[in-house]
């Protein structure tokens, strides 16, 4: 009998739903301080997870988002991530229209 793996789960930093972590936007610190958008979910750093939504990114840019990563983000920051948010969720709402 093969044994089942456990998935993942992350919690949204926004609106605290527990998800399974592919179903979830990380956002990521680096080491050297960088903060971008973690497609692959394996970069280096300090994370926190997103759910795919303008909602949630909202809610998490408010606040939760800058406490979760344990950095100050000013207001380019938030608004490069916003725009790479957007167009990842633009990307994803294209690909499962397209099936």
């Amino acid at each position: 009998m093969a044994k089942q793996r456990k998935t993942p789960l992350r919690t949204c930093v926004a609106c605290r739903q527990v998800r399974p972590k592919r179903e979830l936007v990380r956002i990521v610190r680096a080491p050297d301080g960088k903060i971008a958008i973690d497609t692959s979910g394996k970069m280096p750093g300090r994370g926190a997870s997103v759910c795919p939504s303008a909602d949630c990114f909202e809610l998490a840019a408010a606040g939760a988002l800058a406490r979760s990563l344990q950095v100050g983000l000013d207001k380019e920051q938030i608004e490069e991530l916003r725009a790479c948010f957007l167009d990842l969720l633009r990307a994803a709402s294209q690909a499962t229209g397209a099936r």
